[in-house]
This record gives C-alpha cells, structure tokens and sequence, in this order.
C-alpha cells in the first residue's frame, strides 16, 4: 500500500472560531471550510499548553510539555528526544521543516544557547534532516513585509521585499514540493507565526488593508464588553487568519497540479488561541477556551467524509495520529491516541476531558470536559515550575449555561461535589504524566469571583 504524503499546516495562536465551518459569518477560510466538508473536521480540538514552545514540544514529541523538560518558552528540546521527524524518516519518509521552530533556545538572551536570531544548528532541529528554512523564534528575525530564516547550511534567506510573510513562507513551501525528488513520500510540517501578534510593534499584522476589510466583524460571546485590546487588534488578526487561508488554497493547487493531492494527508491546526488580554495581561496562559480550544480539521487517506467528530480531542492525539498515518510504530510513551481508531470504532477507551497544563503566568493545571472547565493554581509559585505538591482551585464554568465563561463557580457551595469530581479528574491526570502526587485545596479568598 502507498504511504501518503503527510503535511502539517500549523498556525500560530489562532482561535477556533476565526474558521467558517466553526461558526465565523465573515468569508475567511472558504479554502479549509472545504477541507473540512471533504474531510474531518473536530468540533472540541484543544491545546495541552496554551503557550507556543510547550505545545510544539507536545506536538513533536507526543508528551507533555513537563515530561520534555518544556514547560514554557525557550526551552531547548532535548536532543535525545524522539520526535515525529524520527519516527517517519526511519521508514523511509523525507523530512521538511519550514518555519517558525522554537525549540532550540534555552538559557538568557545573546548567551552561547540562544539561537532566537541565528541559525539553528543540526543537532537542535529535532530529526529533521532532509529539508530545513526555519528560524527558532520566526517573529524576532520578521515582521510582516521584512525578514529572513535560515536554510539547512545556516545561510539567510531574505524575504523578498513587500512580500508578505505569509505569502513568503507559501512560495518556499510550494518551492520545496516542486524541486523535491519524488522517490519517497514527503513529510513538510509548515510553521507560521499568523495570526500570531508581532512582538515588538505591539499589533496583529495582516496583509496591507486588513483593518479596513475585516472592520464589519461579530464580536465574539466572550470578548464582547470586556476590555483588553480586541476592539484595535481583532480586524489585523481575521487579516491575518484570511492570508493563511489562501495560503492552505495555493498549497492544494500546487499539489493538485503535481498528481500528490489524493495522496496527501493535511492536518490543520493551531498551538493555542487568543483572549486579547482580556483574561490575564498577554495573550493566551489561561484555562479559557479562548486560550485553549483551537482549529483542527484532517484531510486525506482515511479522513474523508466531511465527517465532524464531536468528542474531545488533544493537540497529543496528533502525534500517534501522524505517525499511524504513515506506517510508522506509536511509542508507548506518547500520552495521546490515534485518531483513527476514533473514527473506526477500534478504540477501547476515550478521554471524556482534554488535560492542559499553563505556564508562564501561573503554574497551573486545567481539565475541559463537554461541560465543565475547571483549573487549578500552585500558590506561591511562578510560571516557570515543572509542578507543585499543591495546587488551589481557581476556575470552574458551567459551560451548559456559560458557554462565554463569564461566571466563575469555583466557591459556589452547590457544586462542591463537582469539584471533588473534577479535582479527582484532574490529579489522575497529573499522576498520569509523571507529575508528583498533589493536593488540590478548595479555593480560598484570594480566588476570583468573575471573569
């Protein structure tokens, strides 16, 4: 049986509900909306790190962002590691990275292990050997319309100038499919930043003219009369979410025209969401579905259909997934399951809730079941821990009858037996992860009472 060429597109920080067949009235997405009605599409898809380094170390890896020594941004992936790049290349697959990387720095800025504005060296680009244009923190070596990355001899490769970022990424991709040899399957797993904010000019930067196309948008439930700054950045990042669109679009042309279409399995996907600083003072680093409920639509061999699968699925199904697809061993010590057996009926079990861990902000864990979010906080400890032997509650939604999650219950006496359920739930989960056995105590004053 042929094996299928697999290419993962992979959006950075983009919400769920930015996507036409999960709701979005504006005309954004119609390229992966089509995906999705010939594909499968995953209606409750979520994060298990709602920051970027963690969940690529997930999503590589197949573990959980502690479990790799992870937890938070800037931490190198260790190099004896198994990554998705090693499983595939051993049976016989090409390896191809392009993009944004940001899992080979570690220790300060400008120190002999930061490559956050140099080339990223071999040994630091977790087993992708064949193919590599990347650069380890992409939005400190760009912006929209300037930048380079480095190719796999770590020279600079310039943005063409008034190319869009985007677009640049694109044309190298499509580049990569044509110029390849053909004498094996290919596995391109493509990394943007969009619709990822650019750091250091503080804003969401869509192609030219975005602010004006996408100014006539429905405020999402849960931005709607909050503060943060959605009310400037959300038409630059639907600008942003539309390019990528197009982008998923020319990307199925060049495939169409090369005969690899029908053979190609695409996963679309993203590393987290965004709040708009509406739930902490960044972006994501919260147990919200803004932060944690993403995209995710699979196109391909045995992904048609145009099904749409309820059940709540991780970024750490991807892994076994991917790997499954391409005829290659799941190792055991992958946290998630393949999708497939989801779709056949082979699967024995299935999680009835997504395990998150927060960094950077706190040091927290969450569970999302179909009703309930419920998260935990480490007191007296920062964003930067593995863990904690004791945990405080500090979130619970009713999702049934707040879906926004605008109402936070976490002391309402009538749902302590939830709690306790939840808190159960929870702690296996951790346990289950290698954490150490903790304590999760009731919530106390300093808990917030509202959103």
């Amino acid at each position: 049986m042929k094996r299928p060429n697999i290419l993962v597109f992979f959006s950075d920080q983009q919400r769920w509900d930015t996507v036409g067949c999960y709701g979005q009235r504006l005309p954004l997405t119609p390229h992966l909306d089509r995906l999705a009605a010939e594909g499968v599409r995953f209606e409750h898809a979520f994060t298990c790190q709602p920051v970027c380094g963690p969940a690529r170390a997930a999503l590589q890896t197949g573990r959980y962002p502690t479990e790799v020594a992870c937890p938070t941004n800037h931490c190198r992936l260790p190099a004896g590691e198994r990554t998705l790049a090693h499983g595939l290349a051993e049976q016989g697959y090409e390896t191809a990275y392009i993009g944004k990387w940001h899992l080979a720095s570690c220790g300060p800025m400008g120190g002999p292990d930061d490559f956050r504005t140099r080339a990223v060296p071999p040994d630091r680009r977790g087993g992708y050997q064949d193919f590599w244009l990347a650069s380890d923190v992409l939005e400190f070596t760009s912006h929209a319309y300037d930048g380079h990355m480095f190719d796999r001899e770590g020279r600079r490769r310039e943005f063409p100038p008034g190319r869009y970022r985007v677009d640049v990424l694109t044309d190298w991709a499509i580049e990569y499919l044509i110029n390849r040899r053909r004498d094996r399957p290919f596995f391109l797993f493509l990394s943007y930043i969009e619709p990822h904010h650019q750091n250091d000019h503080f804003r969401f930067e869509g192609p030219k003219g975005s602010e004006e196309r996408f100014a006539d948008y429905d405020v999402p439930g849960d931005l709607a009369l909050t503060g943060g700054d959605w009310r400037l950045q959300y038409p630059g990042y639907l600008g942003c979410v539309h390019a990528l669109d197009e982008a998923l679009g020319r990307l199925r042309t060049t495939l169409e025209r090369l005969g690899e279409w029908e053979n190609t399995l695409v996963v679309y996907t993203s590393d987290h969401g965004c709040h708009f600083r509406t739930r902490n003072s960044e972006y994501k680093r919260s147990c919200h579905d803004a932060s944690i409920r993403i995209p995710m639509v699979i196109h391909g061999p045995g992904f048609g259909g145009g099904r749409v699968v309820s059940r709540i699925v991780s970024l750490v199904d991807l892994p076994p997934t991917i790997l499954q697809a391409g005829g290659a061993p799941v190792p055991a010590t992958m946290r998630g399951q393949p999708i497939q057996s989801l779709l056949d009926g082979r699967a024995a079990t299935w999680p009835e809730e997504a395990f998150i861990q927060i960094s950077e902000s706190q040091c927290g864990r969450a569970i999302r079941t179909p009703r309930w979010t419920y998260s935990v906080r480490a007191p007296g400890k920062t964003g930067m821990e593995l863990g904690s032997d004791v945990y405080e509650e500090e979130y619970l939604y009713d999702l049934s009858s707040d879906p926004h999650q605008r109402r936070n219950r976490v002391m309402d006496p009538s749902l302590s037996e939830v709690r306790t359920d939840l808190a159960r739930r929870l702690r296996r989960w951790m346990q289950k992860v290698g954490e150490p056995e903790a304590e999760i105590r009731p919530a106390g004053r300093s808990a917030v009472s509202s959103s």
